[in-house]
């Protein structure tokens, strides 16, 4: 049997995600992209992986940045999610057109306001890993807020559904 591209995405799509922006300053200019390929490794040290592909515009800049932020969306930041999933060359737009508003940290990261958590993170390492690379990074700070989860499933994006009683 000789397995496609597609049942395998189907496949990998029954595995509901969060969703995530990967923010980074370049510049003194925001640059962002959707992530829902990302999961903790380790509590000591504390590590986090986010997987990105070779094409994304960001990928080069985390290699160059080697400090990120990782912003877990709140179930009412669909529209931000969209936005940086486009492939367009910069991100100038994002307040106007997804409501997507920026602090920085001590370290000029970009921290998403109402993201329901935020991580800080310095590069640890990265290995290839076919069409992506994964992203190995340290993290240095957290701000975790009240609220639900944005998540994606079967190509939808969704909402935390009743809690099953057990």
């Amino acid at each position: 049997m000789s397995l496609t591209t597609a049942e395998f995405r189907k496949a990998m799509g029954s595995f509901a995600t969060g969703v995530t922006i990967i923010t980074l300053d370049l510049d003194g200019e925001v640059h962002g992209m959707t992530a829902n390929a990302f999961a903790s490794v380790s509590l000591d040290p504390l590590l986090v992986l986010v997987c990105v592909d070779h094409k994304a515009r960001t990928h080069a800049h985390l290699q160059a940045k080697k400090r990120f932020g990782i912003n877990v969306l709140r179930a009412d930041q669909r529209g931000i999610s969209e936005y940086y999933a486009r492939t367009v060359r910069t991100h100038d737009d994002a307040e106007h057109e997804a409501g997507a508003r920026f602090d920085r940290t001590k370290h000029g990261t970009p921290v998403l306001h109402g993201a329901l958590a935020y991580l800080e993170c310095r590069l640890h390492s990265s290995q290839e890993a076919g069409d992506h690379t994964i992203f190995i990074a340290e993290v240095e700070d957290v701000v975790v807020r009240d609220g639900e989860p944005l998540l994606f499933f079967q190509g939808r994006y969704q909402k935390v559904g009743e809690e099953i009683e057990g």
